[in-house]
C-alpha cells in the first residue's frame, strides 16, 4: 500500500501506536513514514520495486526487495520490520546496495 502511494492506509491498517524508524532518510514515527512515501510517490512515480523474498520468525519479518528507479539505477534492499503483540509493525530498519555494472561473476544479487 505504501509503495503504491497510499502510506497513510497502510499506517492505518498495519502500523501500532509506536513506530520506531532507523532509516536515516525517514523521520521517527507515523508522520514521518507517511511523509516519506508520499514525497517517493511524488518524486519517483515510475519507480518499480520486486519483492524477491519474505522470511518471518516470530515478531520479525524481513523483505528482499529488486528496486528500478528512474535512470534504471537498480537497487537490492532489505527490509527488517519488528511487530508488536497486536500483530502491527511498530519497527523498521533497513539496508540499501545499488547494483554495480560489473561484478566479479554472473550471479544476480537476488
Amino acid at each position: 500500500m505504501a509503495y503504491l502511494g497510499n502510506p497513510e492506509r497502510a499506517v492505518e491498517f498495519y502500523v501500532g501506536q509506536e513506530y520506531i524508524q532507523h532509516n536515516p532518510d525517514v523521520k521517527d514515527g507515523k508522520q514521518g513514514f507517511i511523509d516519506y512515501f508520499n514525497r517517493m510517490q511524488d518524486e519517483y512515480p515510475e519507480k518499480l520495486i520486486e519483492f524477491v523474498r519474505c522470511i518471518a520468525e516470530g515478531n520479525l519479518v524481513s523483505l528482499h526487495t529488486y528496486q528500478t528507479w528512474p535512470g534504471n539505477d537498480e537497487y537490492i534492499t532489505m527490509d527488517f520490520f519488528r511487530f508488536d503483540e497486536k500483530g502491527k509493525i511498530c519497527e523498521h530498519s533497513d539496508a540499501i546496495q545499488q547494483i554495480p555494472d560489473k561484478s566479479q561473476h554472473n550471479n544476480k544479487m537476488y
